[in-house]
Protein backbone atom coordinates (compact mmCIF):
# COMPACT_ATOMS: atom_id res chain seq x y z
CA UNK A 1 0.00 0.00 0.00
CA UNK A 2 1.71 2.99 -1.22
CA UNK A 3 2.09 5.87 1.44
CA UNK A 4 0.16 8.56 2.02
CA UNK A 5 1.70 12.08 0.60
CA UNK A 6 2.78 14.14 3.36
CA UNK A 7 1.12 17.99 3.41
CA UNK A 8 4.96 19.89 3.35
CA UNK A 9 5.38 17.67 0.07
CA UNK A 10 1.97 18.32 -1.00
CA UNK A 11 1.92 22.09 -0.98
CA UNK A 12 5.75 21.82 -2.75
CA UNK A 13 4.35 19.90 -5.32
CA UNK A 14 1.36 21.86 -5.96
CA UNK A 15 3.77 25.34 -5.99
CA UNK A 16 5.86 23.68 -8.81
CA UNK A 17 2.46 22.56 -10.56
CA UNK A 18 1.40 25.95 -10.53
CA UNK A 19 4.97 27.65 -11.40
CA UNK A 20 4.95 25.62 -14.30
CA UNK A 21 1.67 26.56 -15.88
CA UNK A 22 2.56 30.42 -15.09
CA UNK A 23 4.27 32.13 -17.28
CA UNK A 24 5.61 35.39 -15.45
CA UNK A 25 5.60 38.50 -17.18
CA UNK A 26 8.88 40.30 -18.97
CA UNK A 27 10.43 42.37 -16.28
CA UNK A 28 10.02 46.01 -16.62
CA UNK A 29 12.47 48.43 -17.88
CA UNK A 30 12.90 51.97 -16.97
CA UNK A 31 14.75 54.33 -18.69
CA UNK A 32 15.85 57.50 -16.87
CA UNK A 33 17.02 60.60 -17.03
CA UNK A 34 17.01 60.83 -20.64
CA UNK A 35 16.42 63.63 -22.97
CA UNK A 36 13.42 62.41 -25.01
CA UNK A 37 13.42 63.23 -29.03
CA UNK A 38 9.99 61.32 -30.42
CA UNK A 39 10.03 62.13 -33.56
CA UNK A 40 6.27 63.99 -33.31
CA UNK A 41 8.25 67.24 -34.01
CA UNK A 42 7.81 68.47 -30.34
CA UNK A 43 10.93 70.18 -28.50
CA UNK A 44 13.05 67.69 -26.91
CA UNK A 45 11.95 66.56 -23.06
CA UNK A 46 14.83 66.36 -20.47
CA UNK A 47 14.68 64.32 -17.48
CA UNK A 48 12.62 62.17 -18.67
CA UNK A 49 11.16 58.50 -17.89
CA UNK A 50 10.44 55.52 -20.41
CA UNK A 51 9.01 52.59 -19.16
CA UNK A 52 8.89 49.32 -21.14
CA UNK A 53 6.73 46.60 -20.39
CA UNK A 54 7.08 43.50 -22.48
CA UNK A 55 7.50 44.64 -26.27
CA UNK A 56 5.25 47.99 -25.37
CA UNK A 57 6.03 51.38 -24.03
CA UNK A 58 3.90 51.83 -21.04
CA UNK A 59 4.40 55.68 -19.95
CA UNK A 60 6.32 58.24 -20.61
CA UNK A 61 6.89 61.03 -18.69
CA UNK A 62 9.04 63.28 -16.26
CA UNK A 63 10.85 61.06 -13.93
CA UNK A 64 9.40 63.41 -11.27
CA UNK A 65 5.81 61.98 -12.33
CA UNK A 66 6.29 58.73 -12.60
CA UNK A 67 6.83 55.85 -10.14
CA UNK A 68 9.03 53.00 -11.13
CA UNK A 69 7.68 49.95 -10.36
CA UNK A 70 9.05 47.76 -7.71
CA UNK A 71 11.97 45.00 -9.75
CA UNK A 72 12.59 47.06 -12.94
CA UNK A 73 15.33 46.93 -14.42
CA UNK A 74 16.91 50.87 -14.32
CA UNK A 75 18.71 52.12 -17.05
CA UNK A 76 20.09 55.53 -15.83
CA UNK A 77 20.43 57.50 -19.68
CA UNK A 78 21.54 61.04 -17.68
CA UNK A 79 22.99 62.70 -20.75
CA UNK A 80 21.49 60.62 -23.29
CA UNK A 81 18.97 61.36 -25.84
CA UNK A 82 16.47 58.74 -27.01
CA UNK A 83 15.36 58.42 -30.43
CA UNK A 84 12.60 55.91 -31.99
CA UNK A 85 14.12 52.72 -33.88
CA UNK A 86 14.86 53.76 -36.96
CA UNK A 87 13.76 52.54 -40.08
CA UNK A 88 15.67 51.89 -43.61
CA UNK A 89 12.67 52.14 -46.32
CA UNK A 90 14.45 50.54 -48.90
CA UNK A 91 17.03 47.40 -48.77
CA UNK A 92 17.75 44.03 -50.46
CA UNK A 93 18.67 41.61 -47.50
CA UNK A 94 18.95 38.51 -50.02
CA UNK A 95 21.23 40.49 -52.15
CA UNK A 96 24.43 39.66 -50.80
CA UNK A 97 25.19 36.35 -52.66
CA UNK A 98 24.81 33.90 -49.85
CA UNK A 99 21.73 32.79 -48.18
CA UNK A 100 23.57 33.27 -44.71
CA UNK A 101 24.41 36.93 -45.55
CA UNK A 102 21.14 38.35 -44.28
CA UNK A 103 21.40 36.08 -41.05
CA UNK A 104 25.29 36.56 -40.49
CA UNK A 105 26.36 40.02 -41.37
CA UNK A 106 23.31 41.75 -43.02
CA UNK A 107 20.80 41.90 -39.78
CA UNK A 108 23.60 42.15 -37.23
CA UNK A 109 24.89 45.36 -38.95
CA UNK A 110 21.17 46.94 -38.98
CA UNK A 111 20.60 46.09 -35.24
CA UNK A 112 24.08 47.38 -34.70
CA UNK A 113 23.08 50.26 -36.38
CA UNK A 114 20.09 50.88 -34.39
CA UNK A 115 17.33 50.01 -37.24
CA UNK A 116 14.44 47.97 -36.66
CA UNK A 117 12.49 48.52 -39.25
CA UNK A 118 13.55 47.41 -43.05
CA UNK A 119 11.19 47.81 -46.17
CA UNK A 120 13.10 45.07 -48.82
CA UNK A 121 12.60 45.98 -51.99
CA UNK A 122 13.04 42.94 -54.41
CA UNK A 123 14.35 39.31 -53.46
CA UNK A 124 13.08 35.83 -53.11
CA UNK A 125 9.83 35.36 -51.40
CA UNK A 126 10.40 32.72 -49.98
CA UNK A 127 13.75 33.04 -48.05
CA UNK A 128 12.09 36.58 -47.08
CA UNK A 129 9.21 34.65 -45.62
CA UNK A 130 11.74 32.26 -44.04
CA UNK A 131 13.62 35.01 -42.16
CA UNK A 132 10.73 37.21 -41.52
CA UNK A 133 9.04 34.14 -39.44
CA UNK A 134 12.47 33.51 -37.99
CA UNK A 135 12.77 37.29 -36.79
CA UNK A 136 8.41 37.70 -35.63
CA UNK A 137 9.30 34.50 -33.69
CA UNK A 138 12.16 35.31 -31.84
CA UNK A 139 14.65 32.36 -33.19
CA UNK A 140 16.50 35.43 -35.19
CA UNK A 141 17.41 38.79 -34.21
CA UNK A 142 16.43 41.31 -36.77
CA UNK A 143 14.18 44.31 -37.62
CA UNK A 144 10.48 43.66 -38.56
CA UNK A 145 10.56 43.22 -42.62
CA UNK A 146 8.28 44.77 -44.89
CA UNK A 147 8.95 43.36 -48.47
CA UNK A 148 7.83 43.26 -52.14
CA UNK A 149 9.47 39.61 -53.21
CA UNK A 150 10.30 39.61 -56.77
CA UNK A 151 10.42 42.80 -59.48
CA UNK A 152 7.72 43.31 -61.80
CA UNK A 153 9.85 44.18 -65.18
CA UNK A 154 10.39 44.16 -69.08
CA UNK A 155 12.14 41.60 -71.11
CA UNK A 156 15.13 41.25 -70.53
CA UNK A 157 14.54 42.28 -66.23
CA UNK A 158 17.55 44.35 -65.53
CA UNK A 159 17.68 42.63 -61.87
CA UNK A 160 16.75 38.95 -60.47
CA UNK A 161 14.56 37.62 -59.01
CA UNK A 162 12.17 39.05 -61.32
CA UNK A 163 8.55 38.56 -62.86
CA UNK A 164 8.51 39.81 -66.60
CA UNK A 165 5.09 41.01 -67.44
CA UNK A 166 4.39 42.62 -71.11
CA UNK A 167 0.85 41.94 -71.48
CA UNK A 168 -1.59 42.52 -69.37
CA UNK A 169 -2.64 39.38 -68.33
CA UNK A 170 0.70 38.39 -67.29
CA UNK A 171 0.12 41.91 -65.24
CA UNK A 172 -2.99 40.71 -63.49
CA UNK A 173 -1.22 37.28 -62.68
CA UNK A 174 2.06 38.63 -61.28
CA UNK A 175 0.34 40.38 -59.14
CA UNK A 176 -2.55 38.49 -57.73
CA UNK A 177 0.44 36.03 -57.56
CA UNK A 178 2.50 38.23 -55.72
CA UNK A 179 -0.61 39.46 -53.13
CA UNK A 180 -1.26 35.73 -52.40
CA UNK A 181 2.18 34.86 -51.49
CA UNK A 182 1.73 37.35 -48.78
CA UNK A 183 3.59 40.34 -49.89
CA UNK A 184 3.40 44.20 -48.55
CA UNK A 185 4.03 45.71 -51.86
CA UNK A 186 4.08 45.42 -55.28
CA UNK A 187 7.66 46.52 -57.14
CA UNK A 188 7.64 47.83 -60.81
CA UNK A 189 11.44 47.86 -62.82
CA UNK A 190 12.82 50.52 -64.98
CA UNK A 191 12.50 48.37 -68.04
CA UNK A 192 8.50 47.92 -68.20
CA UNK A 193 6.93 49.35 -71.48
CA UNK A 194 3.84 51.47 -70.65
CA UNK A 195 0.88 49.24 -71.84
CA UNK A 196 2.44 46.67 -69.28
CA UNK A 197 2.92 49.30 -66.58
CA UNK A 198 -0.26 50.76 -66.68
CA UNK A 199 -2.03 47.27 -66.49
CA UNK A 200 0.41 46.21 -62.96
CA UNK A 201 -1.05 49.84 -61.52
CA UNK A 202 -4.75 48.56 -62.91
CA UNK A 203 -4.20 45.38 -61.48
CA UNK A 204 -2.47 45.94 -57.78
CA UNK A 205 -5.51 48.80 -57.55
CA UNK A 206 -8.19 45.88 -58.23
CA UNK A 207 -6.07 43.14 -56.02
CA UNK A 208 -5.90 46.12 -53.22
CA UNK A 209 -1.87 46.15 -52.71
CA UNK A 210 0.14 49.55 -53.01
CA UNK A 211 2.57 49.39 -56.06
CA UNK A 212 6.18 51.11 -55.54
CA UNK A 213 9.50 51.21 -57.22
CA UNK A 214 11.30 52.77 -59.87
CA UNK A 215 9.47 54.85 -62.68
CA UNK A 216 10.06 53.03 -66.08
CA UNK A 217 12.11 54.69 -68.82
CA UNK A 218 9.20 54.67 -70.73
CA UNK A 219 6.82 56.67 -69.27
CA UNK A 220 7.06 60.11 -66.94
CA UNK A 221 7.17 60.50 -63.52
CA UNK A 222 3.71 62.61 -63.57
CA UNK A 223 2.51 59.30 -65.69
CA UNK A 224 3.39 57.18 -62.59
CA UNK A 225 2.42 59.75 -59.99
CA UNK A 226 -1.15 59.96 -61.73
CA UNK A 227 -1.22 55.81 -62.33
CA UNK A 228 -0.84 55.91 -58.10
CA UNK A 229 2.51 54.55 -57.69
CA UNK A 230 2.84 55.25 -53.77
CA UNK A 231 6.38 56.05 -53.55
CA UNK A 232 9.41 56.48 -56.17
CA UNK A 233 12.67 55.46 -55.75
CA UNK A 234 16.14 57.00 -56.13
CA UNK A 235 14.43 60.05 -57.71
CA UNK A 236 13.48 58.05 -60.94
CA UNK A 237 12.51 59.71 -63.62
CA UNK A 238 12.39 63.44 -61.92
CA UNK A 239 15.06 65.43 -62.46
CA UNK A 240 14.44 64.57 -66.24
CA UNK A 241 10.27 65.39 -65.29
CA UNK A 242 11.50 68.89 -64.74
CA UNK A 243 13.34 69.44 -67.60
CA UNK A 244 11.80 72.09 -70.71
CA UNK A 245 12.39 69.61 -73.19
CA UNK A 246 11.26 65.94 -71.40
CA UNK A 247 9.77 64.06 -73.89
CA UNK A 248 12.42 64.84 -76.93
CA UNK A 249 15.04 63.71 -74.38
CA UNK A 250 13.09 60.57 -73.21
CA UNK A 251 12.83 60.00 -76.77
CA UNK A 252 16.79 60.31 -76.91
CA UNK A 253 17.17 57.86 -73.76
CA UNK A 254 14.85 55.09 -75.38
CA UNK A 255 16.35 55.20 -78.86
CA UNK A 256 20.14 55.16 -78.67
CA UNK A 257 22.36 55.80 -81.92
CA UNK A 258 22.04 52.19 -84.42
CA UNK A 259 25.66 52.23 -84.91
CA UNK A 260 28.12 50.49 -82.63
CA UNK A 261 29.69 52.66 -80.23
CA UNK A 262 32.66 52.33 -77.98
CA UNK A 263 32.37 52.37 -74.58
CA UNK A 264 34.04 56.10 -74.29
CA UNK A 265 31.72 56.76 -77.37
CA UNK A 266 28.75 55.87 -75.31
CA UNK A 267 29.97 57.76 -72.04
CA UNK A 268 30.23 61.00 -74.07
CA UNK A 269 26.10 60.67 -75.36
CA UNK A 270 25.25 59.86 -71.77
CA UNK A 271 27.14 62.78 -70.84
CA UNK A 272 25.81 65.30 -73.21
CA UNK A 273 22.68 63.53 -72.34
CA UNK A 274 22.71 64.10 -69.02
CA UNK A 275 23.92 67.99 -69.15
CA UNK A 276 20.77 68.63 -71.40
CA UNK A 277 18.95 67.50 -68.68
CA UNK A 278 20.18 69.61 -66.04
CA UNK A 279 20.67 72.73 -68.70
CA UNK A 280 16.94 72.53 -69.81
CA UNK A 281 15.96 72.56 -65.89
CA UNK A 282 12.24 74.30 -65.61
CA UNK A 283 11.21 75.80 -62.20
CA UNK A 284 7.49 76.02 -63.32
CA UNK A 285 7.78 72.31 -64.37
CA UNK A 286 9.04 71.40 -61.24
CA UNK A 287 6.75 72.98 -59.23
CA UNK A 288 3.51 71.47 -61.56
CA UNK A 289 5.23 67.96 -60.98
CA UNK A 290 5.52 68.51 -57.15
CA UNK A 291 2.01 69.91 -56.87
CA UNK A 292 0.93 66.31 -58.61
CA UNK A 293 3.18 64.53 -56.14
CA UNK A 294 1.04 66.18 -53.37
CA UNK A 295 -2.16 65.67 -55.12
CA UNK A 296 -1.60 62.18 -55.76
CA UNK A 297 0.25 61.36 -52.38
CA UNK A 298 2.98 60.07 -54.05
CA UNK A 299 5.99 59.32 -51.38
CA UNK A 300 9.76 59.76 -52.20
CA UNK A 301 12.22 57.50 -50.87
CA UNK A 302 15.81 59.45 -53.00
CA UNK A 303 18.10 56.68 -51.59
CA UNK A 304 20.95 59.29 -51.82
CA UNK A 305 23.67 57.66 -50.83
CA UNK A 306 23.28 55.68 -53.62
CA UNK A 307 23.55 58.20 -56.16
CA UNK A 308 26.37 60.05 -54.42
CA UNK A 309 28.52 57.01 -53.94
CA UNK A 310 27.66 54.93 -56.91
CA UNK A 311 25.53 56.48 -59.64
CA UNK A 312 27.13 60.10 -59.62
CA UNK A 313 30.48 58.37 -58.37
CA UNK A 314 33.92 60.46 -58.68
CA UNK A 315 37.62 60.27 -57.16
CA UNK A 316 36.64 62.70 -54.56
CA UNK A 317 33.47 60.56 -53.13
CA UNK A 318 35.32 57.01 -53.67
CA UNK A 319 35.00 55.14 -50.39
CA UNK A 320 37.66 52.60 -51.09
CA UNK A 321 39.36 52.69 -47.96
CA UNK A 322 36.08 52.94 -45.58
CA UNK A 323 36.49 50.88 -42.81
CA UNK A 324 33.29 49.39 -42.46
CA UNK A 325 34.09 47.35 -45.64
CA UNK A 326 35.35 44.69 -43.21
CA UNK A 327 32.32 43.86 -42.89
CA UNK A 328 31.42 42.78 -45.95
CA UNK A 329 32.07 39.39 -47.28
CA UNK A 330 34.97 39.29 -49.41
CA UNK A 331 33.18 38.24 -52.93
CA UNK A 332 30.71 40.96 -52.54
CA UNK A 333 33.72 43.09 -51.83
CA UNK A 334 35.91 42.05 -54.78
CA UNK A 335 32.18 42.97 -57.05
CA UNK A 336 32.42 46.20 -54.92
CA UNK A 337 35.35 46.97 -56.18
CA UNK A 338 35.24 45.88 -59.50
CA UNK A 339 31.91 47.92 -60.16
CA UNK A 340 34.00 51.16 -58.64
CA UNK A 341 36.66 50.36 -60.81
CA UNK A 342 34.55 50.25 -63.61
CA UNK A 343 32.70 53.66 -63.14
CA UNK A 344 36.20 55.86 -62.63
CA UNK A 345 37.83 54.16 -65.27
CA UNK A 346 38.35 56.36 -69.02
CA UNK A 347 36.67 59.40 -66.64
CA UNK A 348 37.53 62.98 -67.23
CA UNK A 349 37.81 66.21 -64.64
CA UNK A 350 34.72 67.09 -66.73
CA UNK A 351 32.84 63.47 -66.38
CA UNK A 352 33.71 64.38 -62.65
CA UNK A 353 32.49 67.72 -62.50
CA UNK A 354 29.12 66.59 -64.24
CA UNK A 355 28.56 63.72 -61.56
CA UNK A 356 29.35 66.42 -58.93
CA UNK A 357 26.28 68.57 -60.44
CA UNK A 358 24.33 65.96 -61.12
CA UNK A 359 24.34 64.71 -57.02
CA UNK A 360 23.66 68.58 -56.26
CA UNK A 361 21.09 68.66 -58.84
CA UNK A 362 19.22 65.49 -56.87
CA UNK A 363 19.95 67.13 -53.38
CA UNK A 364 18.36 70.34 -54.60
CA UNK A 365 15.25 68.25 -55.78
CA UNK A 366 15.00 66.39 -52.38
CA UNK A 367 14.99 69.78 -51.00
CA UNK A 368 12.32 71.75 -52.85
CA UNK A 369 10.30 68.36 -52.70
CA UNK A 370 10.35 68.15 -49.15
CA UNK A 371 9.58 72.07 -48.97
CA UNK A 372 6.66 71.59 -51.21
CA UNK A 373 5.53 69.28 -48.31
CA UNK A 374 6.22 66.20 -50.12
CA UNK A 375 6.74 63.48 -47.84
CA UNK A 376 10.43 61.78 -47.85
CA UNK A 377 11.71 58.53 -46.31
CA UNK A 378 15.13 57.54 -45.12
CA UNK A 379 16.22 54.66 -47.44
CA UNK A 380 19.80 53.16 -49.03
CA UNK A 381 19.56 50.69 -51.70
CA UNK A 382 21.86 48.82 -49.84
CA UNK A 383 23.68 45.83 -50.67
CA UNK A 384 24.27 47.69 -53.41
CA UNK A 385 27.84 48.64 -54.04
CA UNK A 386 29.68 50.90 -51.67
CA UNK A 387 26.60 51.07 -49.68
CA UNK A 388 27.19 49.00 -46.17
CA UNK A 389 24.26 47.90 -44.20
CA UNK A 390 22.95 49.79 -41.28
CA UNK A 391 25.97 52.30 -41.76
CA UNK A 392 24.99 53.84 -45.16
CA UNK A 393 21.78 54.76 -42.73
CA UNK A 394 23.26 57.01 -41.20
CA UNK A 395 24.73 58.95 -44.29
CA UNK A 396 21.04 58.79 -46.11
CA UNK A 397 20.15 60.58 -42.96
CA UNK A 398 22.58 63.24 -43.17
CA UNK A 399 22.70 63.87 -47.23
CA UNK A 400 19.05 64.67 -45.95
CA UNK A 401 20.25 67.12 -43.74
CA UNK A 402 22.46 68.36 -46.79
CA UNK A 403 19.34 68.70 -49.44
CA UNK A 404 18.13 71.42 -46.88
CA UNK A 405 15.73 69.37 -44.22
CA UNK A 406 16.46 70.28 -40.64
CA UNK A 407 17.68 67.34 -38.15
CA UNK A 408 14.35 66.34 -36.96
CA UNK A 409 12.81 66.38 -40.48
CA UNK A 410 15.67 63.98 -41.31
CA UNK A 411 15.05 62.18 -38.83
CA UNK A 412 11.24 61.94 -38.81
CA UNK A 413 12.29 60.33 -42.21
CA UNK A 414 14.00 57.63 -40.86
CA UNK A 415 11.00 57.18 -37.69
CA UNK A 416 7.46 58.87 -38.02
CA UNK A 417 7.49 58.83 -41.94
CA UNK A 418 7.94 55.44 -42.46
CA UNK A 419 5.63 54.69 -39.68
CA UNK A 420 3.04 56.67 -41.78
CA UNK A 421 3.70 55.18 -44.87
CA UNK A 422 3.29 51.87 -43.68
CA UNK A 423 -0.18 52.40 -42.12
CA UNK A 424 1.82 51.89 -38.46
CA UNK A 425 2.15 54.97 -36.93
CA UNK A 426 -0.48 53.97 -33.85
CA UNK A 427 2.51 51.05 -33.17
CA UNK A 428 5.59 52.66 -34.07
CA UNK A 429 7.95 55.57 -34.72
CA UNK A 430 7.76 57.99 -32.19
CA UNK A 431 7.59 57.57 -27.91
CA UNK A 432 4.31 57.18 -26.47
CA UNK A 433 2.72 54.76 -24.51
CA UNK A 434 0.88 51.69 -26.64
CA UNK A 435 4.18 51.78 -29.61
CA UNK A 436 6.44 48.96 -29.80
CA UNK A 437 9.16 49.41 -27.91
CA UNK A 438 11.88 50.13 -30.92
CA UNK A 439 14.14 52.79 -29.64
CA UNK A 440 17.81 54.14 -30.30
CA UNK A 441 19.89 55.63 -26.69
CA UNK A 442 22.41 57.94 -28.15
CA UNK A 443 25.24 59.64 -26.18
CA UNK A 444 25.01 63.21 -27.69
CA UNK A 445 22.55 65.22 -29.85
CA UNK A 446 21.15 64.68 -33.32
CA UNK A 447 18.94 67.64 -33.31
CA UNK A 448 22.65 69.74 -32.96
CA UNK A 449 24.42 67.58 -35.00
CA UNK A 450 22.48 65.12 -37.46
CA UNK A 451 25.77 63.07 -37.44
CA UNK A 452 24.63 62.14 -33.91
CA UNK A 453 22.90 59.42 -34.65
CA UNK A 454 25.74 57.03 -34.99
CA UNK A 455 26.70 58.08 -31.50
CA UNK A 456 24.93 54.53 -30.56
CA UNK A 457 24.75 53.74 -26.06
CA UNK A 458 22.19 50.86 -26.79
CA UNK A 459 18.95 49.80 -28.91
CA UNK A 460 15.84 48.71 -27.49
CA UNK A 461 14.43 45.84 -29.81
CA UNK A 462 10.77 45.15 -29.48
CA UNK A 463 11.79 45.65 -25.33
CA UNK A 464 14.65 43.32 -25.90
CA UNK A 465 17.61 45.57 -24.45
CA UNK A 466 21.30 45.79 -26.39
CA UNK A 467 23.95 47.81 -24.46
CA UNK A 468 26.77 48.59 -26.22
CA UNK A 469 28.17 45.73 -25.43
CA UNK A 470 25.34 43.62 -27.06
CA UNK A 471 25.84 45.83 -30.03
CA UNK A 472 29.97 45.40 -30.45
CA UNK A 473 29.24 41.29 -30.01
CA UNK A 474 27.17 42.08 -32.95
CA UNK A 475 29.67 44.03 -34.83
CA UNK A 476 32.31 41.23 -33.85
CA UNK A 477 30.13 38.56 -35.25
CA UNK A 478 29.35 40.23 -38.70
CA UNK A 479 33.49 40.75 -38.66
CA UNK A 480 34.27 37.69 -38.31
CA UNK A 481 31.69 35.87 -41.00
CA UNK A 482 33.17 38.18 -43.40
CA UNK A 483 36.98 37.58 -42.43
CA UNK A 484 36.65 33.72 -42.86
CA UNK A 485 35.04 33.11 -46.03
Amino acid sequence: MPKPIRPVLLLALLSLLLSACHKPHPATIAITHATVIDATGAPPKSNSTVLIDGTQISAVGPDSSLKIPSGARVIDATGKFLIPGLADMHIHLTGAGEPAGSREFILPLLIANGITTVRDMGGDVAQLKKLKKEIDTGDQLGPQIFFTGPYLDGNPPYFQPSIIVQTPAEAAAAVHKLKSEGVDFIKVQSGLKPDAYFAIAEAAHKENIRFVGHVPDSISAAQASDAGQASIEHLTGILLACSSREAELRQQQLNPPPRKETPRQTSLRQRVWQQAVLDTYSPEKAKQLYAKFIANHTWQVPTLPLLIELAFLTSATDRANDPNLKYIPPNLRKIWKQGRAESLANKTSGDFLLRAKLAEASLKAVGDMHAAGIPIMAGTDSTAPNLVPGFALHDSIADLVRAGLTPMQALQAATSRPAGFLGRDNEQGAITRGQRADLVLLDANPLADIHNTEKIHAVFLKGKYLDRAALDALLTRAAQFAAKL
